[in-house]
């Protein structure tokens, strides 16, 4: 054996990742999320929101970003993949004060079978529910949220949309040490199925390829809207983003019944009990 072979190869960038840890630096801000839940849950109902479940909770960072609110706060994360929940616990909920960790429970469970007590809010975020590719199939879970909100909650999903979302495109956008792909890789008109991967890129050119996959439908804003109506809701407001003076999304998100025609949008809709 020479010494070249016996020297043991530096792992690489990406061999060292951790993939829910990029995910959550790529496409989640938990702090904005829960300045947005509260606040428009209070311009709402003219009262605090104090307990919040989070449904296709992931690693449940918004679960834990709600209880660091204060000690009336109480978060109840639910999704059926075990691993995930497990590195949650571990490096979320585990990194919380023993407090903030005793005020979130987090459920491996589905979220069309999973009993929980009535909460004052209720999420599913990143397009989770995008799964359910039927009308009758996301009223059914939309039919479920209605059940386990109390008798004033809110329910809030986001979607997003514009003429780019059914291109079959990529998108990078840069981070600190790493690039971050949307790949939409399959769209078909007719049924609006798509089929979309995350791809990350390092700095020294390793690469994780489709590191998470999904295959939804991909729902409008009015579809969203007429079935949230059937499942119970009294009212489904779509909150769309504002601009800055550059024509950019200014992470600012209030109520709007047109939009604006953008090739490419991310919004969200709160429904009333």
């Amino acid at each position: 054996m020479n010494a070249k072979n016996a020297t043991a190869r530096k792992p690489t960038m990406a061999e060292q990742a951790d993939l829910h840890d990029l995910y959550e630096r790529a496409v989640q801000n938990v702090e904005h999320e829960v300045e947005f839940l509260q606040a428009t849950f209070q311009d709402i109902r003219g009262r605090k929101a104090f307990r919040l479940r989070e449904d296709f909770c992931g690693t449940a960072s918004a679960s834990c970003q709600w209880v660091r609110q204060g000690e009336q706060y109480q978060a109840i994360g639910v999704d059926i993949d075990a691993s995930v929940l497990d590195w949650g616990r571990k490096n979320r909920v585990g990194r919380l004060p023993a407090a903030d960790q005793a005020r979130v429970q987090l459920l491996e469970s589905d979220v069309m079978t999973v009993e929980t007590p009535a909460t004052d809010l209720l999420i599913a975020f990143n397009f989770s529910y995008f799964i359910f590719d039927t009308r009758d199939k996301l009223r059914d879970y939309f039919k479920r949220a209605y059940t386990a909100l109390v008798d004033d909650g809110v329910f809030f999903i986001d979607l997003f949309g514009g003429p780019e979302a059914q291109e079959e495109t990529k998108e990078k956008t840069k981070h600190k040490g790493f690039t971050y792909i949307w790949h939409q890789a399959e769209f078909h008109p007719v049924t609006n199925y798509i089929r979309c991967h995350i791809h990350f890129k390092f700095k020294d050119g390793s690469k994780i390829k489709k590191a998470f996959t999904y295959e939804w439908r991909l729902w409008s804003a009015p579809e969203l809207r007429e079935v949230l109506l059937e499942a119970g809701f009294s009212k489904a407001t779509v909150y769309w983003e504002g601009e800055d003076e550059d024509g950019e999304g200014d992470g600012v998100f209030t109520p709007d019944e047109k939009g604006e025609a953008d090739l490419a949008w991310i919004a969200y809709i709160v429904a009333e009990k």
